[in-house]
């Protein structure tokens, strides 16, 4: 299903970066990008849809909720790795970690609010995932809200990966409050963002 889901998207010309086996039994997780503003939105969306056509092919349900096994088993996330020209220029890193951080953790509630429905079930503490009730980040760690992965801490500049997002999240609304918080005005709502943004995709 996973392989058939592959070259369903390269075909389709979706930006599909890979596919790995999960924890949990039937877990699989594929990766979307490298795409730019709300295009990794466009690509998710007909990935999930294209992922769900595959399934009835071979008479399996898919299902995005995040923690569809309940017990001791990792939930699914929809983890966001994103980076800025600041963050990718020299000593990116401090700059992530002096502007970025600071934003991501004032908004920690709101970011939450809009990154998926059970989201609670999954974001516990264990697994590989942070508690869902406070804000934390560590280089390397995937126990955290928030990694810095090793490749950025050693060249000092790169990306960050915002691992608190489930499964089933709208990512329009999770990529435009990460966004929003972080690199463009400061407290506007996601909504109004992908609205403003939309609109400015059609001129």
């Amino acid at each position: 299903i996973t392989e058939a889901h592959l070259r369903a998207c390269i075909t389709s010309g979706l930006k599909i970066a890979g596919i790995n086996a999960e924890s949990a039994p039937s877990q699989w997780e594929f990766q979307v990008g490298i795409a730019e503003g709300i295009e990794a939105g466009d690509h998710l969306w007909l990935a999930r849809y294209l992922l769900t056509r595959v399934g009835e092919d071979h008479n399996v349900d898919i299902t995005f909720v995040p923690k569809p096994i309940t017990g001791n088993w990792a939930g699914s996330g929809c983890h966001i790795n994103f980076s800025t020209e600041e963050t990718r220029a020299e000593n990116g890193l401090e700059y992530i970690l002096q502007e970025f951080l600071p934003k991501l953790e004032e908004a920690h509630c709101e970011h939450i609010e809009v990154y998926g429905e059970d989201n609670a079930k999954r974001l516990t503490g264990r697994n590989e995932t942070a508690l869902i009730s406070v804000f934390s980040f560590a280089e390397g760690h995937r126990g955290t809200s928030i990694r810095i992965p090793l490749m950025t801490q050693e060249a000092n500049s790169g990306y960050l990966e915002d691992r608190r997002p489930a499964s089933n999240m709208n990512p329009y609304l999770a990529t435009a409050i990460s966004v929003s918080y972080t690199h463009l005005r400061a407290h506007e709502t996601p909504e109004h963002l992908v609205c403003r943004l939309l609109l400015e995709k059609k001129k």
